[in-house]
């Protein structure tokens, strides 16, 4: 089976993720393209050394112009800090590699629409990652909307919040520092993403954008903690959503209801290999919402694992996405989310900014 050369621009957090899922997405789905990890860049010799010995690449280097310029990476996933994106990614279409990006894409309305252009421009595949959508229970919550089971979409609540700056005495960092670390930054474009695959465009917005502690141990906060945000949909459903990084006791609330006219979805990323489905059907003294366990019958599962309810996890996500970024590069055809679904979902967030600011609806 062909190999196919990966560079991975960051070790960190997504970078491992990245590295984990190319090593083993061969074996978990049977691809015909087989990733070899090619190189790693960090932001130091010594730290991208550090990586590569870990992870198992052929090489490592701290400049990442050596890494899409070398003629033996010709894949690259772009794992590293948003104000680095669009140099990385516009210098790889100019030398026509595929481009895997992490979301947010770019760290402006103004990279993102850059990044868009070369792409389109260089007419390579290009994928941005949105892995929790990929999830068995959240793809099988697709398909029952897509296919009408529960009727016309009426209404949609999202969330994604979390708590690891729910302490007001957790010192500052760099997460605490400009709008792309933010919550609207970091956590909101996985959710808005969620509502744009599961209901469709967003037409209108109106948001409340806060920063509740603005001073923390080590310095001053400059972006928010939380946000809320009502909007209108396209298809004339309502929604509102929530995103926050002080809430309390989430850990991954990623989390969304959707009511029909015939039923109800619910799900929930902490218990995120179950959904909740309410069929408005059969007696009355009967009806309610079904817990549903993802098994082999759903969407992605059954590579992973053969019995029902056993479950998969945080990294499956990942492999999930490797596969599809495989795909693209195999068929030249790019596999949703591509960039310009990334750019749509920054353009959602950009309206939430101005709505903010201006305190009035705004139009996306």
């Amino acid at each position: 089976m062909p190999q196919i050369g990966i560079g991975i621009l960051g070790g960190g957090y997504m970078g491992k993720a990245h590295a984990v899922a190319m090593s083993a997405v061969g074996a978990v789905f049977n691809t015909t393209l087989r990733p070899k990890l090619e190189m790693v860049c960090a932001s130091s010799g010594e730290s991208a050394e550090k990586y590569r010995v870990a992870y198992g690449f052929e090489r490592a280097t701290d400049e990442w112009r050596i890494l899409v310029n070398d003629p033996k990476v010709e894949a690259i996933v772009i794992a590293s800090p948003q104000e680095t994106h669009r140099a990385v990614a516009e210098a790889a279409f100019a030398l026509g590699k595929p481009v895997f990006c992490e979301k947010p894409l770019g760290a402006s309305l103004e990279d993102s629409h850059a990044m868009v252009a070369a792409a389109q421009a260089a007419g390579v595949p290009n994928m941005v990652g949105f892995n929790y959508i990929r999830t068995p229970a959240s793809q099988f919550a697709r398909q029952l909307i897509a296919a009408g089971e529960i009727g016309e979409i009426t209404w949609f609540r999202g969330e994604h919040t979390e708590d690891f700056y729910a302490d007001p005495h957790a010192p500052a960092t760099w997460r605490t520092t400009g709008q792309a670390n933010g919550t609207m930054g970091d956590l909101a474009p996985h959710m808005v993403n969620a509502a744009l695959a599961l209901m469709g465009p967003i037409t209108r917005v109106m948001a409340e954008v806060e920063t509740v502690h603005v001073t923390r141990p080590g310095g001053t906060v400059t972006n928010d903690d939380h946000a809320q945000m009502m909007c209108r949909f396209a298809n004339g459903a309502m929604g509102q959503m929530y995103f926050s990084r002080i809430a309390t006791g989430r850990k991954m609330g990623y989390a969304y209801e959707i009511s029909g006219t015939k039923g109800a979805i619910r799900f929930d990323q902490e218990d995120q290999n179950a959904i909740w489905l309410y069929r408005m059907e059969g007696p009355e003294a009967e009806r309610g919402f079904t817990k549903i366990l993802t098994g082999p019958v759903h969407p992605d599962y059954l590579p992973f694992c053969q019995g029902p309810g056993h479950g998969t996890g945080y990294q499956d996500q990942i492999i999930i996405e490797a596969r599809d970024f495989l795909h693209a590069i195999e068929t030249g055809e790019n596999v949703w989310p591509s960039f310009a679904d990334g750019h749509d979902v920054n353009v959602v967030i950009d309206a939430a900014l101005r709505s903010a600011r201006s305190e009035k609806w705004q139009d996306v």
